[in-house]
């Protein structure tokens, strides 16, 4: 996480200062070089400290406390200094450590090297113990702008027995330049940065408890003539954080718990680049895949263990419905011969065109856009599944229903990709339906059925591919406009397979978008045919073969899109009777 977390003092005799800070730094290690310690390096280097962008020379870091001699520092002079607002003794290096995954520093010191970022910290930090506090003085508050970065702070008390009120005023303070992430990371830092401040608080505490019962300073303040207070301290009030918590390793402790802060809330939240809103196939794998795992909650053991178990001829359409794309073939794909399954299969929409050829592909793919049942009966399961995986990629996911392999004839409410065994018998109203398109793969009466341009196409050679429906499509027949296009993208071999895949997505996408504006004209706002015919034409979709296309096409709409769609239509009216 480009951040800085850093702990503060309020000093009574200097004001807030800044007692040690933890920084990130992005080091890119030099061009030749493998690994190793790069903190020793004299080499020019673009860092990352806090989130900005900065030239530096990458060396070992002077005292922390700005008491070396190189006068450029940005830190207070040592005069300007007390033991109340030292941390680290003069000439101390400060603290190094090395995410070697990352290639991540994290350097802890008073304050940072960097002019611009210890302004940074030093605003940040005068702000948390002054005008930016919650009610009571102590707790977390949020505050900061786009110029000087955010900030989350949480304030607390130290018990000193030497200080006025008998406590100390601290605050930890988190700064980043992007404050939607520092918000979502708010829960996440108040949690951790509440249990550092709990372990100094008892340390303190035991050290205050201690020095009262040896000599309490309440009563010795009570029967001391009044003067002013700052003339009675003896040099004793300002006392180092090491000193009230009786730790002389604290500084090492608070650099890895800050540096164990920045990689842990870095590494939690992850950001992801959307171009976009999302598609409506990825809404509704997204409520699947919730479909599904609700469904795995309820599961009982017994039967997790017998599905890996059980054969892959038949897979339930109900569970198919329900789960992703990359899983709505058979769940035990794993446990196959990766080597024997792709010896017949299906690679591509041009693959398969050339295999089943031109009319036959065309009245197959006709069948699929239209919502229809596509069976095939095929001895080879690969060959089927590989055929339903290459056919679903024309229908958006919502439409896909998939029962890869079946002893026994599905209803197509079930399913509309439906594979069968060889032997099993079809309805007879089925083979003489206009509503189902049946693909035979029978053994080839001759070696070669098609040119083979490709060995791996040997295999399919052994095959013969018969389509049949009770509605053959017309070869002189417009279809659906998005076929046209899928046919003229095929067809065209100076487009490659993937973007062919390309072109199949933003047609989807196009043709998505129609189906939305339909839904919305007619089930929503229930406008009269008339105008709906007027809406087609202006969508260039008036044709009997695109209107059925839109209609199937709607019962793949995600459920988020309808229901905002309803929750959108109720407000105004709800808004309209209470008027």
């Amino acid at each position: 996480m480009n951040a800085i977390v850093a702990l503060c003092h309020f000093c009574e005799l200097h004001g807030p200062r800044t007692l040690f800070c933890t920084e990130v730094l992005h080091s890119p290690l030099p061009q030749g070089a493998g690994s190793g310690d790069i903190s020793g390096q004299n080499e020019q280097a673009e860092e990352e400290e806090g989130g900005i962008q900065m030239s530096s020379r990458i060396r070992s870091h002077s005292p922390a406390e700005g008491a070396s001699a190189d006068s450029s520092s940005p830190g207070p002079k040592k005069s300007d200094m007390c033991e109340g607002c030292r941390s680290l003794a003069g000439g101390h290096p400060g603290y190094v450590s090395h995410d070697k995954e990352t290639s991540i520093k994290y350097v802890s010191h008073q304050h940072p090297n960097h002019p611009q970022l210890f302004s940074i910290v030093r605003q940040a930090c005068v702000r948390s113990l002054s005008c930016e506090v919650c009610p009571g003085r102590e707790g977390p508050i949020f505050f900061g702008d786009e110029q000087h970065g955010f900030v989350f702070s949480h304030t607390f008390f130290i018990k000193d027995s030497l200080a006025r009120g008998f406590q100390r005023w601290y605050s930890i303070i988190t700064i980043m330049m992007d404050r939607i992430y520092l918000i979502n990371s708010w829960p996440f830092l108040l949690g951790k940065i509440r249990g550092i401040i709990d372990e100094l608080q008892g340390k303190a505490l035991k050290v205050f408890e201690a020095e009262q019962f040896g000599c309490p300073q309440r009563a010795q303040r009570m029967n001391t003539a009044f003067t002013p207070f700052l003339h009675q301290r003896n040099g004793n009030a300002a006392r180092s954080l090491t000193s009230l918590t009786n730790d002389e390793n604290l500084w090492a402790c608070l650099h890895t718990s800050f540096a164990w802060l920045l990689k842990a809330c870095g590494s939690r939240l992850t950001e992801k680049l959307l171009e976009g809103a999302p598609t409506e196939d990825t809404l509704v794998q997204m409520e699947k895949l919730a479909d599904l795992k609700e469904e795995s909650e309820g599961w009982d053991g017994s039967e997790e263990e017998e599905k890996p178990s059980s054969q892959p001829d038949v897979v339930e359409g109900q569970e198919l419905s329900k789960s992703s794309p990359e899983t709505s073939l058979v769940p035990d794909c794993n446990s196959w011969n990766v080597a024997h399954r792709r010896l017949s299969v299906f690679r591509s929409l041009r693959h398969m065109r050339q295999v089943l050829g031109a009319s036959a592909f065309r009245m197959l793919a006709w069948h699929v856009l239209m919502g229809n049942q596509v069976i095939w009966k095929a001895q080879d399961v690969d060959l089927v599944q590989s055929a339903f995986d290459v056919l679903r990629t024309m229908l958006p996911i919502g439409c896909v229903r998939i029962i890869p392999y079946s002893e026994q004839y599905e209803e197509a409410y079930r399913c509309n990709f439906l594979g069968l065994g060889p032997h099993v018998q079809i309805p007879p109203h089925i083979l003489a339906s206009e509503f189902a398109v049946i693909v035979e793969v029978r053994a080839a009466s001759r070696s070669s059925l098609y040119p083979t341009l490709f060995d791996d196409e040997q295999s399919l050679n052994k095959y013969e591919f018969l389509v049949t429906s009770g509605s053959p499509v017309a070869a002189d027949r417009v279809g659906p406009t998005i076929l046209n296009k899928i046919e003229a993208a095929l067809t065209n071999q100076n487009l490659s397979v993937d973007v062919v895949d390309q072109c199949l997505v933003c047609l989807k996408e196009e043709w998505m978008n129609k189906v939305k504006v339909l839904f919305k004209f007619t089930k929503v706002d229930s406008r009269p045919k008339e105008d709906t015919q007027k809406l087609l034409s202006i969508l260039g979709a008036a044709e009997e073969d695109n209107v059925k296309l839109l209609k199937f096409w709607m019962t793949g709409l995600s459920k988020t899109y309808k229901s905002h769609l309803m929750s959108t239509v109720r407000s105004p009216t709800s808004s309209e009777c209470r008027n």
